[in-house]
């Protein structure tokens, strides 16, 4: 996949996401357009997961830990192939598998999240296990700013430090908001990059939106040697769709008609620059 074709992937994930919200009218829209470029490039430049290989134990490990963005992911899963797409025409209704959290029902899906916190400390026994075996596969976790005052990320923050987990790289989108408002005046986190450094681990900050940069931060490690890795991905909520870019009610907003044909329209014209 070139450059080029990453950038239009992105374009069609967003696109995609909008797409099975609007229909369900249901979603976490907001958080879903800010993680989407993260997840394109974990699955498309990163990770070495695919369908064929999802029961191999040598794959590497990914676990969604702000779960309530499972649209990104589900699209993001359906493009690669782990089911077809028509499955999301379900998205959650009755019975469905496709619901508003990640399920291990869903193939592609390593673990249930979505109580927030939990993620990171299931990957730090992920990454315990794989040094314990000797084996080289990564760990990686996508974690929602909003969500790191719970205090078992903090447990988990200092857990893999004490045991040199460099296999573990925990990404965080970094949008700054969360489902009542600013991070800074609901709970406020900084400096992030300071209190994980003061933890032990190797931190790098990037344009969560950059392609280029993320490739290059989630390919390039371990960035200290006995050290976890933490990026911070700086990222917009609803990046991609103007009047949603930054405001905090499209957390999980679903468009009326007008708005939905606003948004591809934004997109489609985004596309027609790459």
């Amino acid at each position: 996949m070139t450059k080029k074709e990453l950038q239009m992937k992105s374009v069609f994930l967003r696109k995609n996401l909008l797409k099975y919200i609007y229909k369900a009218k249901a979603g976490h829209t907001g958080g879903s357009l800010s993680c989407v470029d993260t997840l394109n490039v974990l699955y498309n430049r990163v990770l070495n997961v695919e369908p064929s290989n999802f029961r191999d134990p040598s794959r590497d490990r990914y676990i969604q830990s702000k779960g309530h963005c499972v649209e990104a992911l589900f699209v993001t899963l359906a493009d690669r192939g782990f089911f077809p797409e028509s499955d999301l025409e379900t998205l959650c209704q009755y019975q469905s598998h496709y619901i508003g959290h990640p399920t291990k029902k869903v193939n592609g899906v390593e673990q249930n999240t979505g109580a927030l916190g939990h993620g990171l400390s299931i990957c730090v026994g992920e990454a315990i296990a794989a040094k314990l075996d000797h084996k080289t596969h990564r760990v990686f976790t996508l974690l929602g700013d909003g969500e790191l005052p719970e205090g078992s990320n903090w447990e988990a923050f200092l857990s893999a430090s004490h045991y040199k987990l460099d296999n573990l790289y925990a990404i965080l989108d970094n949008n700054k908001q969360q489902i009542t408002g600013y991070n800074k005046e609901v709970m406020n986190i900084d400096s992030i990059r300071e209190k994980l450094e003061s933890f032990g681990w190797a931190v790098k900050e990037i344009d969560g939106h950059n392609l280029e940069e993320l490739e290059g931060a989630l390919n390039n490690g371990p960035f200290e040697t006995g050290k976890p890795n933490f990026i911070i991905a700086h990222t917009i909520k609803g990046k991609g769709v103007s009047y949603m870019e930054g405001v905090t009610k499209w957390h999980h907003g679903v468009p009326t008609p007008e708005q939905y044909e606003l948004a591809l329209s934004e997109l489609t014209e985004a596309e027609a620059l790459i």
